[in-house]
């Protein structure tokens, strides 16, 4: 007759060949959402904030390079291929804290004498604690700082 199938969108109906209909039609939307759409990863405002930063000030993309991690992704100069940032999502539990809350966090290089032990500045999560520290992005540490750690790191990954 011509028509458009659509008993699979009506939700009451419970019949095998419906069944299999919105099944494949549930696989072929996910297909298209995984390869076309952008998923937004980082919740906060600061973490979308130090993105638009970076895209501005150096013209520096995300990669997202670990498969088994695909949450977390690196910010790298273009001219030495160094990775200058680290925006993950994680437990603030890993970074000591008594809660289960997820937070984004960056984790930028630094000169061993520059990090600050006030609480607002960590030891790098996952990375040498010597030369990256952490920043939790929930707005414990301004905006404009942050920048300025950006650039700090930036500078420091370039090859001497």
């Amino acid at each position: 007759m011509d028509e458009e199938y659509v008993l699979h969108l009506v939700e009451g109906a419970q019949w095998e060949f419906v069944g299999k209909v919105r099944s494949a039609y549930n696989a072929v939307l996910e297909k298209f959402v995984q390869g076309c759409c952008e998923t937004d990863t980082f919740q906060s405002q600061q973490a979308h904030e130090v993105i638009n930063y970076v895209r501005r000030t150096y013209g520096d993309e995300l990669q997202y390079l670990w498969e088994k991690f695909p949450q977390d992704a690196v910010f790298r100069r273009k001219d030495t291929q160094s990775w200058y940032g680290v925006l993950m999502v994680l437990s603030r539990r890993k970074l000591g804290f008594d809660s289960d809350e997820t937070v984004d966090i960056i984790d930028l290089r630094m000169r061993p004498e520059s990090l600050k032990t006030d609480g607002r500045y960590l030891r790098g999560y996952h990375m040498n604690k010597k030369s990256w520290f952490t920043i939790v992005l929930d707005g414990s540490v301004p905006a404009e700082e942050i920048f300025l750690r950006v650039d700090e790191s930036y500078a420091l990954a370039k090859k001497k």
